[in-house]
């Protein structure tokens, strides 16, 4: 049985000082969460911070993004190197917001996964797209394509150790969310691809989180479904009740 994986994405959100207090605040509400996997990913610049905080628990960290070089002069990113040495064991990987605002495509999101599994951490790899495409009807090519890109020259071994976030990019903090079936269906037609590509076991194996305005209203019926197995959380993780109350859901699914 897949685990579930509730990672919050803290976006360009919270100084250093906030970042821990709402660190402190997560670690102390999912002390006793147990068959769950919780994640969050502050800025770089609160990413040692907090570290040091969940240090020790059952909360894991992640960074919002990597550079695929090891060194470099490459201003303004950071390294894997960089990344592991904090304490990081996940990094997100071609989030819609990299796409859109800043050039990401399907090379450097596999140039990126393949650095970071290269380093033993785990790729949360975002795929996703438009309402005008899935109104064009080109939902399912366009996921493919992001898919594809993303796991191009990895082994099967190393498909396992990832995680995939689909987030319609016509949900991402606009407070619309798709309907349980949508998502579900979706979910099923990602895990079809990844089926493809690796084959059945691979394929039932590999977490697939549900991202896109998931809320502590929502979060049960999403998770109720048999494809979705967690979420990649936005606003919601920004304050530790609603947090808790997703991956509350979660346990008790």
């Amino acid at each position: 049985m897949r685990q579930y994986i509730i990672a919050g994405n803290w976006k360009m959100n919270k100084t250093v000082s906030e970042s821990v207090i709402l660190a402190k605040q997560i670690v102390d509400a999912v002390k006793d969460i147990k068959n769950t996997e919780v994640v969050i990913a502050p800025t770089f610049l609160a990413a040692a911070k907090v570290a040091d905080v969940v240090k020790g628990t059952n909360v894991k960290l992640a960074v919002q993004d990597v550079h695929w070089k090891d060194q470099g002069a490459f201003t303004g990113k950071v390294s894997i190197d960089m990344v592991k040495e904090i304490g990081a064991e996940y990094v997100i990987i071609g989030h819609s917001e990299q796409r859109q605002y800043f050039h990401e495509t399907e090379e450097s999101v596999n140039l990126k996964v393949k650095k970071t599994l290269s380093a033993g951490l785990k790729p949360i790899i975002c795929i996703g797209e438009t309402l005008e495409q899935r109104n064009g009807g080109i939902l399912e090519s366009v996921l493919t394509t992001q898919i594809e890109g993303a796991y191009k020259d990895l082994s099967a071994d190393e498909a396992l150790k990832t995680v995939i976030a689909y987030e319609p990019v016509w949900a991402i903090g606009t407070g619309v969310v798709a309907t349980d079936e949508q998502a579900q269906d979706t979910q099923a037609f990602v895990r079809s691809v990844m089926k493809n590509i690796y084959g059945e076991s691979v394929s039932e194996a590999v977490r697939i989180q549900y991202g896109g305005s998931m809320k502590p209203d929502n979060a049960k019926g999403l998770l109720a479904q048999k494809d979705i197995d967690g979420g990649l959380i936005g606003g919601a993780a920004l304050k530790s009740d609603s947090f808790f109350a997703i991956i509350a859901a979660a346990e008790a699914q």
